[in-house]
């Protein structure tokens, strides 16, 4: 799984990548300063079940601290998005192309409306934030327009001749970009076009991959610097990403997180306040900034980029996770590590799915499974529920 962060030059991209995976990227307040990708890896926190079952686990894949796991994901900060990057201006033709594998996206906008369409430095206020939310999405659906109208008539003349189904010839042109043919068919279902897809215009292209967009790679809006913005602005960006949005100041997540990496507090990623270590001699200037971060967190219940996270994984990619285990009665795997893995899967994943996504022998050997938390015996479609437990009995 992989989480694409997006949006234009100078709205704060690279300080809530690093804020969210504390990986090293270059900051500064003048468009472009991400010129290559960064890759690092977030967090999605989870229950772990060495709680219920009263033992305690030994992780291997994710870090277990006070019963909560911290399950990794992958995250990608690319270069900033300006107007027809689609035709490649600006650095749009690398920016589209880092976002081939991405799942979701948390499109970064800045809320006090202090940098212009360019992402250029602009009085604060002075331009309305409501823009970039659709200009961001169209330029995608531009992008990927592109991709597929390239040889288009030929193919969708055969498949019009042929018979071939029309979403399987577009699997084919957009395969490349992480795209299901799952996800295409529900797309096609909600567009209205023509039965005959020679008949189809350059705008029924653009609002088919529109849609393709909306299934393949989801959007949440991290309404960044939300403490420079007012309420009606924060409300107006909610309405108009459709509810999936979330305030965030992402400065002052890093600056809690560096502080508790120092030792000054006691804070976790998406804690709605912190705490100063004891014995913590602050000077001054720490002293104002904290009380200044202070008031900010208790505003928004915290700083909102954890809940952007998990609002991508768990509410937008609709991700469950599942522990599996080879001895049911000890909760461990060959090694004697009690609970060592967790594996965040769709919800609607099967026991043999899960069996796959461990190992391609053990799906293939597959017999039975069982749910550790009910005793059950399971079959190969039992569906998978959160925080389950789960040991795969396979053919050896």
């Amino acid at each position: 799984m992989q989480i694409g962060i997006v949006g234009k030059p100078n709205v704060g991209k690279s300080t809530f990548f690093s804020a969210a995976t504390m990986a090293p990227a270059e900051i500064a307040a003048y468009p472009f300063t991400t010129i290559k990708a960064n890759k690092g890896v977030a967090y999605a926190r989870g229950k772990c079940p060495h709680v219920d079952f009263e033992t305690q686990c030994v992780p291997r894949n994710a870090v277990c601290e006070d019963g909560v796991r911290h399950i990794p994901i992958e995250m990608l900060d690319v270069a900033g998005l300006v107007p027809d990057a689609w035709q490649g201006r600006g650095l749009g033709n690398m920016f589209l192309d880092d976002l081939r594998q991405a799942d979701v996206l948390i499109h970064i906008v800045d809320a006090s409306g202090s940098t212009d369409i360019e992402g250029n430095a602009v009085p604060q206020g002075s331009h309305d934030p409501v823009e970039d939310i659709e200009f961001l999405k169209n330029e995608i659906a531009c992008w990927m327009r592109g991709i597929l109208e390239k040889g288009w008539d030929k193919a969708a003349r055969q498949a019009h001749q042929t018979g071939q189904r029309i979403d399987a010839v577009i699997y084919e042109k957009l395969t490349g970009l992480g795209v299901t043919e799952a996800q295409i068919s529900a797309a096609l279902r909600d567009t209205i076009l023509d039965p005959n897809p020679l008949k189809w215009t350059s705008e029924d292209m653009l609002q088919l991959m529109h849609r393709i967009r909306e299934h393949a790679k989801p959007i949440i809006v991290a309404m960044n610097k939300a403490d420079m913005a007012d309420e009606e602005t924060l409300a107006r960006l909610k309405k108009a990403a459709d509810g999936m949005a979330e305030p965030t100041c992402a400065e002052a997540e890093l600056a809690l997180k560096k502080a508790a990496k120092g030792g000054l507090i006691t804070y976790q990623p998406g804690d709605v306040s912190f705490k100063i270590g004891d014995g913590v001699q602050l000077s001054d200037g720490q002293k104002a900034a904290l009380d200044k971060i202070s008031s900010e967190i208790a505003r928004f219940g915290g700083t909102g980029v954890q809940k952007c996270i998990e609002k991508a994984v768990y509410e937008l990619l609709n991700m469950i996770s599942v522990y599996p285990v080879e001895d049911e009665s000890r909760l461990t795997d060959h090694d004697g590590r009690v609970l060592p893995d967790v594996f965040l899967v769709p919800n609607g994943t099967t026991a043999r799915e899960l069996a796959y996504k461990i190992h391609t022998d053990l799906g293939d050997t597959f017999i039975r499974a069982i749910n550790v938390r009910t005793h059950r015996t399971v079959g190969s479609d039992y569906v998978l529920q959160n925080n389950d437990v789960i040991s795969i009995v396979s053919r050896k």
